[in-house]
């Protein structure tokens, strides 16, 4: 096949507020050749390590920090052009700790997605393990979804289950949740690059209904 007729990788930018575990696992999977995906940036909504990491990586990054804007709305329509300045395919909201309003979800609907560490629609919003391992779940997991203008509400994309141990810590049991997120969420954004989100939603919902 003639390099012309390969398709373009996926451009992704990645939405950051802490260490960057999960972008990291991001950008490992793109240093392999054949995975069809590009982290094009890395924005923050407040300094972070993450950033570094990516400058360190030769990524462009950008800040829009929350606390830098006089009211939400001017800090969504702020990350809204920086992220837009990327012409991204996907955003993927990698740790990243704070809601985005109207105009970010109707920017890139349909190609904005996070991770949660839960098995949505179980325990929603921030704080998902500690939720689970009180109310004594044998299982919860990692979720994958489409942002919409709810919290967690949007379509799931994937999901995979992680046991609860006996003997679990809210800090024992998020580590493992992670090393589950940050494989599921690599698999999926090659899924996506290779068929869409589109397909993604469709064959979900043929598993409910089967």
């Amino acid at each position: 096949m003639d390099s012309s007729d390969e398709a373009a990788p996926l451009r992704v930018v990645v939405l950051v507020s802490g260490i960057g575990s999960l972008m990291g696992a991001i950008i490992d999977a793109t240093h392999q050749p054949d995975y069809p995906a590009e982290v094009v940036a890395v924005g923050a909504d407040r300094p972070c390590e993450a950033l570094g990491k990516a400058e360190a990586e030769g990524i462009p990054t950008f800040l829009c920090d929350f606390a830098q804007y006089s009211n939400r709305a001017e800090w969504d329509e702020a990350l809204t052009e920086a992220v837009n300045h990327y012409s991204p395919d996907l955003v993927v909201s990698a740790g990243f700790m704070r809601i985005t309003g109207p105009r970010m979800v109707h920017q890139f609907k349909g190609r904005f997605i996070n991770t949660h560490p839960a098995l949505l629609p179980s325990f929603m919003g921030a704080h998902a393990v500690e939720e689970a391992l009180a109310y004594g779940v044998k299982y919860t997991g990692s979720s994958i979804h489409l942002i919409d203008e709810g919290m967690d509400t949007g379509p799931l994309l994937a999901q995979e289950p992680v046991p609860v141990m006996p003997d679990d810590t809210v800090e024992t049991l998020h580590d493992r949740i992670k090393v589950v997120e940050r494989r599921l969420l690599c698999d999926l954004i090659a899924d996506i690059a290779e068929n869409g989100t589109d397909a993604r939603v469709t064959r979900k919902t043929e598993k409910k209904r089967d």
